[in-house]
């Protein structure tokens, strides 16, 4: 599988963005997709993860309510709306894919492939 992420950017805080994810791969439709962000100077963090029927996710609980993951299987697309920007969301993003698809993982060793990253940047 590769993944290519897309749709970061500079937006005010209050703002949105939605970032984008392109799959390619036969089996991309077994794969649950997460996305995960890594702020300047710290670790890399779990956002959000959407099994492959996409009627499954999770969040982490700083971006609850106002993130939302969700996937369109036939595109090969895995999408991360961002509502409500805060200036700590501040980070390179990454999309990744689990190919064990069983349950939704939320640590980045749990992910075999990843996009290159997508900076966002939110203005106070």
């Amino acid at each position: 599988v590769q993944l290519q992420a897309s749709g970061g950017g500079l937006v005010q805080a209050g703002g949105s963005l939605r970032l984008s994810c392109a799959a390619s791969g036969r089996t991309f439709n077994q794969y649950n997709m997460g996305w995960f962000r890594q702020p300047p100077g710290k670790e890399r963090e779990f956002v959000a993860a959407t099994k492959w029927s996409a009627r499954i996710t999770t969040y982490a609980d700083t971006v609850k309510g106002r993130f939302t993951i969700s996937r369109d299987s036939a595109k090969n697309m895995v999408y991360l709306q961002m509502d409500s920007l805060k200036p700590e969301d501040t980070a390179v993003y990454y999309c990744a894919a689990d190919e064990s698809g069983i349950r939704l993982r939320m640590r980045p060793t749990e992910y075999e492939y990843w996009g290159q990253g997508t900076l966002v940047t939110v203005s106070s």
